[in-house]
């Protein structure tokens, strides 16, 4: 089963235990901790239960200023 994290979109990866569950995941990408509640390996909720600054989002090693337009010339 596969959350994308509300912070970045990243697709979290969720083992098989994780087919009923409740409680937090952390996002390995941007960090972001989000409360997930499972059943049967499906998703019933997912809200955040904190996040970090979209300017902070570090992808493929390299950070990432979200939020900004790039300028085309």
């Amino acid at each position: 089963m596969k959350v994308n994290c509300l912070g970045c979109g990243y697709k979290v990866d969720l083992a098989d235990a994780y087919d009923d569950y409740e409680g937090p995941i952390k996002c390995f990408a941007c960090g972001s901790i989000m409360e997930i509640a499972t059943q049967e390996g499906s998703i019933r909720a997912v809200s955040f239960l904190t996040d970090v600054p979209l300017s902070s989002v570090v992808v493929g090693g390299q950070r990432r200023e979200m939020g900004k337009k790039k300028s085309v010339s």
